[in-house]
Formats: C-alpha cells, sequence, structure tokens
C-alpha cells in the first residue's frame, strides 16, 4: 500500500485536526508489524470535541435546511466513490480482511451517504386529529450532539449506517472508532470536509476504548451514544449513559442460526450456509454460525458443507483469498480457545491456511457436526470462523433450538412450505429474519438490530433516522 494520504496521529475536533499528547501502534494482522501510528486522544480531547459539536449546533450546521444536509451527504458518498481503491487498501491492511470484502465495504459507505442524503428531506411530521378548536402536529428533531462508539471489524459500514443517519437528522457526531482499525474513520472524516461539512459537524478522536470511549460514553453534554460491539463493554456504556438519562443504541453479539428443512433448495443454500460465517473471517456479529439441518437432509448438508469448507483458503489480505487473519493476536488465543473446547466433536470440514507471513494472526475456518444445543460452540459467540451444524426433527424442535441462545440478532429460514415460512418467522427471536436467503445483499435500507443480548434500537433504513430524532407534539389552541 502506498503512503498514506493524511496523517493519522491527528484527531479533528471543530474542523481541525491536531496532534496528540502520545500516539497508538497501528498493526497489520496480515503479518503482526506496526505499519502506522494513530492519535491517542484523552478524556480532555472528548470534553473539547463535545463542546466543538454543540457550538455546531448553535451555528451553521443547526441552522442548516434538511435539503443541504442532504445534498453535503451525497457528496460525501460521490466523494468516496473517488476514492473506493484507497480505501479498500486501507480496510484491507488495518482490518486483514481479503480485498474483495473491504472494496465491498467502501462501497456499501457510499452507497449509505446516498441513502441518507436522499432520505435527510423525507422524515415527516404528522397532523393528529384531536378536540374542535385545536391543531395537534408532530416534529421530529435531532437528539444534539450524539456519540458513535466503532467496532474495528466493519468500521466503514457502521459509521456509514450509524454516522450517516444522525448527520441526516442534523445531529453533531464525536466520533470515537476502534484503536484496532480506525484509519479508514479518519479518512471518512477528511472527505466530509472536502464535502462542505460544517465545522465541528463530525469531529473524530481516536485512542482507547478505556479513555476516549469511556469519556464519551459517560460525557454529561451527550444526547445520545451509538455502540456496537461486545456484549460487556456495551453493559457498560449503557450504565454510563444511564447516569446521565441518555438514550443508547446498542448493536452486540449474535449466534444466528439458519433452519434448513428436507424440503429446501440446497444449491441455492450452500453458498448462503458457509459464506455467513466465514465472511471476514467470522468476525461479525451477525455471522451464521448455526446450522439447524432437518434429519431428511442432515447427511447430505454435512458432506456439501464439509467438502465446502475442505475447499477454502486463508491467507494475507492483499491475496484475497476466502479468508483473511484474525485482528489480533488476542482475539486468535480467544477463537483458539475455542476450538480447544471442540476437542471431543466431529470436525466436518477446515479450511487451509496457505503460505502466510510469521506473525500473522491465521485461524482455520473449522465446521462441526453433530454438535449437541446445549454446547459451548452452539451457544457462545465465538467471533471468528467456526460453525456447527445441529439436527432437528420437527418444526418446534428447531424453532425451540434457534431461540436457545441469549442472542437474537438474525435467522434464516430454508424451506419451499408457504406456511411454514410464515409461521416461524413470527416465531424466531431476532431482530432480523431472512427467507431462503440470508443478508439481502446487505441491505442499506433494512432496519437492522437485535434483541436479547444482541443489544436493543435499529440501525439502517429510515428507523435508524427515528433512533437518531425525538418526537415533539405541538397542540395549538385557537377559535
Amino acid at each position: 500500500m502506498d503512503a498514506l494520504w493524511f496523517d493519522p496521529t491527528e484527531i479533528l475536533i471543530g474542523g481541525n485536526w491536531r496532534a496528540t499528547k502520545g500516539t497508538l501502534p497501528v498493526e497489520d494482522p496480515s503479518t503482526g508489524k506496526e505499519f502506522a501510528r494513530i492519535g491517542r486522544g484523552t478524556a480532555q480531547d472528548v470534553d473539547t470535541a463535545v463542546a466543538a459539536a454543540r457550538a455546531a449546533l448553535d451555528g451553521d450546521w443547526g441552522r442548516m435546511t434538511a435539503v443541504e444536509r442532504g445534498r453535503i451527504l451525497t457528496r460525501i458518498g460521490q466523494l468516496v466513490q473517488t476514492r473506493i481503491d484507497e480505501l479498500t487498501a486501507l480496510e484491507a491492511r488495518d482490518v486483514g480482511k481479503p480485498l474483495t470484502q473491504a472494496r465491498n465495504d467502501a462501497i456499501a459507505l457510499a452507497r449509505y451517504m446516498e441513502f441518507y442524503g436522499g432520505a435527510a428531506d423525507k422524515v415527516m411530521g404528522e397532523t393528529i386529529p384531536y378536540l374542535d378548536g385545536y391543531t395537534v402536529y408532530t416534529l421530529r428533531e435531532p437528539h444534539g450532539v450524539t456519540g458513535h462508539i466503532v467496532p474495528w471489524n466493519y468500521p466503514m459500514q457502521i459509521i456509514g449506517r450509524s454516522v450517516g443517519a444522525a448527520l441526516a437528522m442534523g445531529n453533531a457526531c464525536v466520533l470515537k472508532p476502534a484503536e484496532e482499525a480506525c484509519l479508514t474513520a479518519l479518512a471518512f472524516a477528511r472527505l466530509a470536509e472536502e464535502a462542505g461539512l460544517p465545522k465541528g459537524a463530525l469531529n473524530v478522536v481516536t485512542g482507547l476504548g478505556e479513555e476516549a470511549g469511556a469519556a464519551l460514553s459517560t460525557h454529561p453534554d451527550v444526547d445520545h451514544i451509538s455502540f456496537t460491539g461486545s456484549v460487556p463493554v456495551g453493559g457498560l456504556v449503557q450504565a454510563a449513559a444511564a447516569q446521565n438519562v441518555v438514550p443508547v443504541t446498542l448493536e452486540l453479539g449474535g449466534k444466528s442460526p439458519q433452519l434448513v428443512f428436507d424440503d429446501a433448495d440446497l444449491d441455492a443454500a450452500l453458498p448462503f450456509l458457509v459464506g455467513a460465517c466465514i465472511q471476514n473471517a467470522g468476525q461479525t456479529c451477525s455471522a451464521s454460525s448455526r446450522i439447524l439441518v432437518q434429519r431428511g437432509v442432515y447427511d447430505q448438508v454435512v458432506a456439501r458443507m464439509g467438502a465446502a469448507y475442505d475447499l477454502l483458503r486463508v491467507g494475507p489480505a492483499e491475496a484475497d483469498l476466502n479468508v483473511g487473519p484474525l485482528i489480533s493476536g488476542r482475539q486468535k488465543e480467544i477463537v483458539s480457545g475455542f476450538l480447544a473446547q471442540g476437542s471431543d466433536l466431529k470436525v466436518a470440514g477446515r479450511g487451509q491456511i496457505t503460505d502466510v507471513p510469521t506473525g500473522g494472526h491465521y485461524v482455520a475456518p473449522t465446521l462441526f457436526a453433530d454438535v449437541p444445543p446445549d454446547h459451548p460452540l452452539a451457544r457462545d459467540e465465538v467471533f471468528g470462523p467456526v460453525q456447527v451444524i445441529i439436527p432437528f426433527d420437527t418444526e418446534d424442535e428447531a424453532a425451540q433450538i434457534a431461540n436457545s441462545t441469549d442472542y437474537g440478532l438474525v435467522a434464516s429460514i430454508w424451506t419451499a412450505n408457504g406456511a411454514r415460512q410464515m409461521r416461524l418467522a413470527k416465531r424466531l427471536r431476532a431482530g432480523q429474519v431472512f427467507i431462503n436467503n440470508y443478508g439481502a445483499g446487505g441491505g442499506v435500507e433494512l432496519p437492522f438490530g437485535g434483541v436479547g443480548k444482541s443489544g436493543h434500537g435499529r440501525e439502517k433504513g429510515f428507523e435508524a433516522l427515528y433512533g437518531f430524532s425525538q418526537l415533539k407534539t405541538v397542540a395549538a389552541k385557537h377559535d
């Protein structure tokens, strides 16, 4: 990758790029080696950023019409399109994901900006029939200053669906990207500036979660917090926000099932059954890590998925293979620990690690079959390329197994039976249910979020705009 076209050690506050007192290393997951440094923002930096966001609300940004906000977001999307190659290279090296997957994320970022640019002036209130002599209507207004704590696995996509929606509604944002991978967040901020986003509307403070992230989640002048990450940290963010009585959108973990019935089209299902787990090396909240299969086709599915796993190849991001490295040595330790728990299980298929640099964080994708529903690998989120197949006999049993974890993010149903499709879509405990597909191609327009320990609130689509606004009722009495 060529030299960076911006200084990653600087943070953005109030339209000014400034140095921090310290810096942090940026590691390439493919090699385990440092290749850049980022700024180590402090609580004071966060405080200054929040003040800059508040000033933007009182200034040009707060006075801007929804139409003009939308035009700026659309311009950001256009600028992202001009930098697709550079953003792809940045994300691939920073996160470790294969180039094709990183490119899809960059394209998605542009799409989010286009969607929210077009939607900014289309969020309507309503009039409410009331007593004679009254006119009552509602307005949707921004919360004010919104804090965005973004993880390392999909920086561009989550910035698009979180920051994009918040800006469209007129909020002023303070973004804290994960210290493991935040280069595309900084690049995005540069493009937003170039597109004409007023000073202070977007502020970016890099740094450690326990320092900058904690300062943002506890700040008394932040009006709404959006967090994507682990369940334990999400609980801490929610507890901190509660002290200030601040609403929180949480998108946390998942243990998403796909239910395969005897009448399923296996040729259509197979790419989704495998691909929905190994994308981004399984480091995806909505990864489908559980495959529930009816016994009539169970052996066939195990054989076909096992053969597909045996063909998977793992290598560095630039090799653009099926699977890249995990984000860090720590994440490799966690996933390896889960794999050890499966030492007594049947391995139905396993990918191959190709020629890789020494020091990279590689794990072979592994498929386990005949897994009991109460096994840790069938209940706990691994966040790695590890997938289990569980047999079932009846529809009721399938629903019970699917709903048996603490999570409820995504589920999928593979069957030709229309009545069964509708029954299970209602029964499954999940924020998104797909029928004879999984993920619907990303679906910028489709509300996304979970139940249980998968979090609460919704991102993507118009629901995100509603979440980043508050409703005001106006009742006017007249003769």
